[in-house]
């Protein structure tokens, strides 16, 4: 949500919300009410302000909250028995994030960079879809998403190669930055995350990466930007 004036509503952490100014209104969950209805959510919102590395929940923890991320990258992560992170995934702004079944989280998120979210205590907001059916039928949809989405990374680490596998990341970050020939593709991410997500070491990341460029399917300006020369050609790459 827009935290910058505005007449918002004061949330519980005391920090103005203003859903019609809400710069991701569009394409988050709360684009599904009517403007005569934000006020409703404005009331149960409050505005939160993550830095880079900040943990925004644990997995295992209370499912108290749930959340829109209004800017920035989260990632999330589950922890193996042996205690370390495996990373599940990235969200974009726009993202909805902490909606469980059970009393708590079955993941964790932790900001990438400087992020924001808007919070909303999960109770009110569950009564809030029950009122609105259309919201309810939103957040379904994006369930379904991301269903689809994790068979698509259960083929991808069980089936595709190392080269196939960062083609298949880059190509789908494409999609959801909505990045074609010529774009510039933001991965703020480091190539230590990426290889995590991808089941690939870091060393084969950056190798491969640096293939792409040499063949001109990419160039990299800077680490965290990548300008996309042919996405067809980058499809073609992501193929088994």
């Amino acid at each position: 949500m827009d935290v910058r004036g505005g007449a918002g509503v004061a949330g519980c952490c005391g920090t103005s919300v203003d859903c019609a100014r809400c710069p991701v209104r569009a394409i988050a969950v709360c684009g599904s009410l009517a403007p005569e209805q934000l006020c409703e959510l404005a009331r149960i919102a409050a505005a939160r302000r993550l830095a880079a590395g900040q943990v925004l929940f644990d997995e295992g923890a209370p499912a108290h909250d749930v959340y829109t991320l209004t800017a920035g990258m989260l990632k999330l992560f589950k922890v193996t028995r042996d205690g370390r992170r495996q990373i599940t995934g990235f969200l974009l702004p726009g993202d909805f994030i902490g909606l469980a079944f059970a009393d708590s989280y079955v993941y964790g998120a932790e900001a990438v960079i400087n992020s924001e979210v808007c919070r909303f205590r999960r109770e009110p907001f569950e009564q809030l879809m029950h009122r609105h059916p259309r919201l309810e039928r939103d957040l379904l949809g994006r369930a379904s998403t991301e269903i689809a989405a994790a068979q698509e990374q259960i083929l991808l680490l069980g089936r595709k190669t190392a080269r196939e596998r960062v083609a298949s990341f880059l190509f789908a970050m494409c999609q959801r930055q909505n990045v074609g020939d010529g774009g510039q593709l933001q991965v703020p991410m480091s190539r230590l995350d990426i290889g995590d997500y991808i089941g690939t070491r870091v060393e084969t990341v950056s190798r491969v990466l640096s293939l792409l460029c040499r063949e001109g399917v990419l160039a990299m300006p800077t680490p965290h930007v990548i300008v996309i020369n042919s996405l067809r050609r980058l499809r073609q790459e992501a193929q088994p």
